[in-house]
């Protein structure tokens, strides 16, 4: 991973910094739930008072009356066993406000890296399915965080179009152009049989298929790869590899390099070569490249793959570290209250463009996005095609349309003077886009998009709050309303964008 992000462009970690010179020890400041126990609150007296051999709230007394004395704090109380609660000024809320710009929360990494995201390696058998797209969206959600956050990205997508499987698919194809019966294990459904109707090679075709589906859903890819283009360069590999022979077969000596066995290579009797020569091809293919990170995005039938392509990094003089594999769960879709089996080569799949057309691309990018990438995904699809506040993107892309409509409406400019007090929901709306800097550093540090969504219905949720109970247009402080809607609006926009949903004008 890369080292802990820099946040010090955000107010918030800037007072945090000056509370941690008075404390002599690193202050995280957290929002309380409960607004009656300051804007803010640290720990750092529980944390430190053992060294220090004194009392936490003794501690906390002697934090609350230095940190007091700030410019950015209206008062610091002790609570509970130690805790410290500090209420910040309306100028200070107001000044960090007006940082919120178009950029806000850009650029948070200490250490930039060059990182290629490898965003989807299915075999061109078929369209895109649903789990492909959660490979691709979840995949791409990561590459723009880390973009966000300052690293350079690479996206590529790596056709596996050389195999069993293609062969398989190429036979399955032909056996309908000629009307005969498919062969065993082949594949199914009114895919292959349109394919049977177009001359030519099936896997070209749907090589051409599959480059419009990931453009049409948002996914820019930079690098394309082909498997049967890596397979060249492997016996060029195989003499830097530790290997050794048994069973009529040529193995890599894994299990010497962190891996959990050894892996075979080629075939003794006709030198044909197994899926982990290809493999470590494409390792060496990608760092040679001079990526300091290569990230692979590979779905739950990829557990194993983590100490064999670390494995293969070292063996061939990298360091592992290098390598880093994200290991995506399954997706289901639901649809009328009944969950679909899915089984590429019987036919019954769901894929992307299905989807897409019942929920849009919108609604299929969020809900792809918005578990952990350890955690399955139940699409309720008919939840996600609602344009109700039901649906968290509709909700979220309501807000900032409404503030769209708000600032069209507007006759004041934004900014004018800070009100001497600023009320509740004004407070929190502030507080809630103060954190974006954070979500975002964490996001890109922890391979965590999800945390995005789920900020931006949290930021949607004070902003309804705020504009439920205030007016703006024609208020006594409409102009510094202004600049609130605004700073939300953008931060929303952004937010949005950072999982690849569109942040609409008008709805």
């Amino acid at each position: 991973m890369t080292r802990s992000p820099d946040t010090t462009g955000n107010a918030v970690a800037r007072l945090a910094d000056r509370l941690s010179k008075l404390a002599g020890a690193p202050v995280a400041l957290e929002r309380p739930s409960d607004p009656a126990h300051g804007d803010y609150a640290t720990n750092v007296a529980l944390r430190t008072a053992p060294q220090h051999k004194r009392p936490p709230r003794e501690l906390a007394a002697d934090l609350a009356v230095q940190a007091a004395e700030l410019d950015e704090i209206e008062r610091a109380e002790v609570a509970g066993p130690g805790f410290l609660n500090l209420w910040v000024t309306t100028e200070w809320l107001a000044g960090a406000l007006a940082e919120v710009g178009a950029d806000y929360g850009a650029g948070t990494t200490e250490t930039p890296q060059k990182i290629q995201v490898e965003l989807i390696s299915a075999n061109p058998a078929g369209p895109l399915t649903v789990g492909s797209a959660r490979n691709g969206a979840y995949g791409d959600s990561v590459a723009r965080v880390l973009d966000y956050a300052g690293h350079e990205v690479e996206r590529e997508y790596y056709f596996n179009d050389a195999g069993r499987q293609v062969d398989l698919f190429r036979a399955s194809v032909e056996s309908r152009r000629r009307g005969e019966e498919l062969p065993e294990g082949g594949y199914q459904g009114d895919y292959i049989d349109e394919l049977a109707k177009v001359d030519g090679d099936p896997v070209e075709h749907m090589l051409g298929e599959i480059r419009r589906e990931v453009a049409a859903f948002r996914i820019p890819v930079d690098t394309w790869r082909h498997q049967g283009e890596i397979e060249k360069h492997v016996a060029e590999v195989l003499p830097e590899l530790d290997t050794f022979e048994a069973d009529g077969t040529i193995w890599a000596r894994t299990s010497a390099y962190g891996d959990d066995k050894d892996r075979p290579l080629v075939r003794s009797s006709d030198g044909s070569y197994l899926y982990f020569a290809a493999d470590v091809a494409y390792v060496r293919d990608k760092l040679e490249r001079g990526f300091d990170r290569a990230i692979y995005v590979l779905g739950a039938d990829h557990h194993g793959y983590v100490g064999r392509l670390k494995a293969a990094a070292a063996m061939l003089g990298y360091d592992p570290e290098r390598i880093e594999v994200l290991i995506y769960q399954l997706v289901h879709i639901v649809e009328c209250g009944q969950t679909k089996k899915i089984s590429k080569r019987r036919g019954d799949v769901v894929f992307l463009h299905e989807l897409v057309d019942k929920i849009g691309i919108d609604a299929a990018r969020w809900y792809l996005v918005s578990r952990g990438h350890d955690q399955p995904i139940d699409i309720d699809v008919d939840l996600a095609a609602e344009r109700t506040q039901k649906n968290p993107v509709y909700y979220v892309q309501y807000a900032h349309a409404r503030i769209a409509g708000i600032l069209r409406n507007a006759e004041a400019a934004a900014g004018g003077e800070t009100p001497t007090e600023l009320a509740a929901e004004e407070r929190d709306l502030i507080k809630r886009l103060l954190e974006f800097p954070l979500v975002v550093a964490e996001s890109a540090e922890r391979r965590a998009p999800h945390a995005v969504p789920i900020y931006a219905i949290r930021l949607a949720d004070d902003f309804h709050r705020f504009y439920h109970e205030h007016r703006v247009v024609g208020s006594e402080t409409e102009a510094f309303r202004l600049t609130l809607a605004r700073s939300t609006q953008n931060v929303i926009a952004r937010a949005l964008d950072l999982i690849g949903v569109e942040a609409p004008e008008r709805m």
